[in-house]
């Protein structure tokens, strides 16, 4: 029997290998060309990016796409073998392992064991700490108005009537006349966006995908069999060539396109009137369903965005709700461990989402959907946002000062809003130095993670959730990383110290 669970085909290793960039310091030697291959078969694991127990090419076939040795090949798979990363077994061919005692790679950005965080910083998870007193006032509040639902079956497939209702509200105070029968509430916006890839984005269905885009939506929509349509976004924080959406929409004809229009992950770019006008425009025609999600809506930075500077909601560039679903979620703005998130769109829609989630998670937790109803009737919401602002802002700058004084020659834009820098990182590997954060005690996601087959190598997600004297120390913790993979340091790193904010 097979030990292997998926296969990778030679040419899709190839262009995974092939987009790991490598700067080797002046004066130092590259490794021979089989201990490079095996190293970058490695990373792949290690990342998540080719899974554990996928089945790899035989020798010919990927010595053929990579232009090199079977002998090359060869000797990269013994090396694997012994140590630990590949098993081979006479007939069922080789498939990646991990060696024991190593923890399965995470094939999202999932956030550090608490007991983790003494020693290593973690910029891996883009969320902030609750803005307190609100979460308790919040939690406090919802108790007290949870006796009546307690006399009741407790499931509310759509989400409590009354949630419902200040959602919609809401929506029409930003300008979106809104029924509550347009809404629906979920367990965050992962589990709305993947309510709505399994009613509109079947196996094998194309989705358009900004690139780069979130990580965990990406492997969200892998996991469910689509194929994903990336479309590059602009350099810098100018954000969405129209005229490429416009092409790759008409050209592919995708079931949906997912898009983050309001200070983008990862890049933190905010479309304006004009591209959101355009992107419901092309989508509308393409007879595609466009995805706008919203998680970072609310977290604008700087004061120009106050008292109605933000653009309108994609969806209000879609009067007739035929063609945007709209997305969003109290766990960026608020807290990620208010699993809360809603959907808005034409009430057939949302009709047709609450008949498929019966077969899924039947719906969202009462107390927690009271507490954010508390929050948005008692001006509680705005206070908390007003806190989250004031933290993200002062942890920006201080990671951007950190990280300009450490590392010089890494490039990026400082975003108005969200929680993230998108970085270009001198020319090194990002793959290689999220495996030297590890060893140095700083935890960074790689650019890869956020791009399609490969892409954005050179770059690394940088999120301002950790301030003060944490960002200086996250900031000499890559710079030492940086200097392990440029003078391709392959031995055990010295312990990272302990570090109390």
């Amino acid at each position: 029997m097979a030990q292997w669970t998926s296969a990778v085909g030679a040419a899709q290793l190839a262009r995974l290998l092939n987009s790991q960039q490598d700067r080797p310091a002046p004066g130092t030697r590259r490794p021979p060309a089989y201990r490079a291959l095996a190293d970058g078969i490695r990373l792949l694991v290690l990342e998540g990016r080719v899974p554990v127990a996928a089945r790899l090419p035989a020798e010919r076939e990927l010595a053929l796409s990579l232009s090199v040795s079977r002998t090359t090949v060869a000797a990269a798979y013994e090396a694997l073998r012994g140590e630990g990363f590949l098993e081979s077994r006479r007939g069922a061919g080789s498939w990646t392992a991990v060696p024991a005692g190593n923890p399965l790679p995470a094939r999202g950005l999932e956030p550090l064991p608490p007991e983790a965080l003494g020693s290593v910083i973690d910029l891996g998870c883009a969320s902030l700490p609750a803005p307190e007193p609100w979460l308790t006032r919040a939690v406090q509040g919802a108790l007290e108005e949870l006796p009546p639902y307690a006399h009741t079956h407790g499931d509310y497939p759509a989400g409590l009537p009354a949630l419902r209702a200040m959602i919609a509200e809401r929506y029409t105070a930003r300008g979106v006349p809104t029924m509550p029968e347009q809404i629906m509430v979920t367990t965050g916006a992962m589990g709305a966006i993947d309510a709505i890839c399994h009613l509109f984005g079947g196996r094998g269905e194309r989705i358009a995908v900004e690139s780069p885009s979130y990580a965990n939506i990406l492997q969200l929509m892998r996991e469910a069999g689509a194929r994903l349509v990336p479309v590059a976004m602009a350099e810098g924080l100018s954000g969405w060539d129209m005229d490429r959406w416009r092409q790759v929409l008409r050209e592919s004809a995708p079931r949906l396109a997912y898009v983050v229009a309001d200070f983008h992950n990862p890049t933190g770019a905010l479309a304006d009137e004009d591209q959101r006008r355009r992107m419901v425009d092309a989508a509308r025609s393409a007879g595609t369903v466009l995805v706008a999600d919203e998680t970072m809506g609310h977290l604008w930075l700087d004061e120009k965005y106050a008292d109605g500077g933000m653009p309108r909601p994609v969806c209000a560039f879609d009067p007739a709700g035929s063609t945007v679903i709209t997305v969003g979620s109290a766990s960026k703005a608020f807290w990620a461990g208010m699993r809360i998130g809603w959907v808005r769109a034409a009430p057939d829609v949302i009709r047709s989402l609450v008949a498929a989630r019966a077969y899924a998670d039947l719906g969202t937790p009462v107390l927690e959907q009271l507490a954010v109803n508390w929050l948005f009737s008692t001006g509680g919401w705005e206070q908390a946002l007003d806190l989250r602002r004031a933290q993200a802002r002062e942890n920006r700058d201080a990671l951007v000062a950190a990280v300009r004084r450490e590392l010089p020659d890494w490039e990026f834009e400082v975003p108005d809003g969200g929680l993230t820098l998108w970085v270009r990182a001198g020319g090194l590997s990002g793959s290689r130095l999220a495996e030297a954060g590890e060893r140095v005690g700083v935890r960074v996601p790689s650019g890869p993670r956020f791009g399609v087959d490969g892409a954005f190598e050179g770059y690394v997600r940088l999120p301002f959730t950790v301030g003060g004297a944490v960002a200086e120390e996250a900031a000499v913790r890559l710079a030492a990383a940086a200097r392990l993979v440029e003078t391709g340091a392959t031995g055990g790193a010295e312990a990272p110290r302990t570090f109390v904010a």
